[in-house]
């Protein structure tokens, strides 16, 4: 028999390594993070009207069986509120990505809409975490007929695809350097780059071949 194990569980086991004084958790990609502590502050996140959990997204989209479906996410440079928005779908790793001269709900939308209706056959949902950017996302749904679902709130490794695609591109776009100057045309390259490089996890065929395949 075939088993797999959760993100949570990996998570769980590396914080607890942690505490234990181990040094699992200096091998993450985001390892120097500083993470903010809330207290009992009150927090927003997650907290819109009629929003679908990823709870309720069906078993297929969580094994990646059928393609389609997508993960959704906002990267930022600094010194600027200019940033990009990337969508990679599970199942083939294909990336798409958005600029954005700033991260409201309609820059956001109008970007997300612009990439789905070049895309239209390919979408069926989104996962995108809780970040006011997506506030709106009833508009994308009501015009593209696209669904979306919410990750839980601080639990990134329920969306680990887009944390691990947005790796790659820090690549092209360090963290340090601002992103007012990338035009759209730079974020169809760096696309274009990730997805004509083969993948272990693709049998070394590249997102582009996978795509394209469906």
């Amino acid at each position: 028999m075939k088993r797999s194990i959760s993100y949570e569980t990996i998570y769980q086991y590396i914080w607890e390594d942690k505490r234990n004084g181990g040094t699992l958790w200096q091998l993450l990609r985001q390892s120097s993070k500083k993470r903010r502590k809330r207290y009992n502050a009150y927090d927003s996140r997650g907290r819109l009207t009629n929003k679908k959990s990823i709870s309720e997204r069906p078993l297929s989209v969580e094994n990646k069986r059928f393609f389609g479906h997508w993960e959704i996410d906002t990267v930022f440079g600094k010194g600027s509120k200019h940033c990009i928005v990337t969508l990679v779908e599970r199942k083939s790793k294909y990336l798409l990505i958005g600029k954005l001269p700033n991260k409201s709900t309609k820059e956001l939308n109008q970007r997300v809409l612009k990439l789905i209706l070049q895309n239209a056959s390919r979408f069926k949902t989104i996962t995108a975490d809780n970040g006011t950017e997506f506030h709106q996302y009833q508009a994308i749904e009501e015009l593209s007929g696209v669904t979306f679902y919410f990750a839980t709130p601080y639990h990134s490794w329920e969306r680990g695809l887009s944390e691990n695609t947005n790796g790659l591109i820090r690549q092209y776009l360090p963290k340090n350097q601002s992103m007012e100057s990338v035009t759209q045309h730079q974020c169809n390259y760096i696309a274009k780059q990730l997805n004509q490089r083969p993948r272990k996890c693709l049998r070394y065929k590249t997102p582009e071949e996978v795509f394209n395949e469906h």
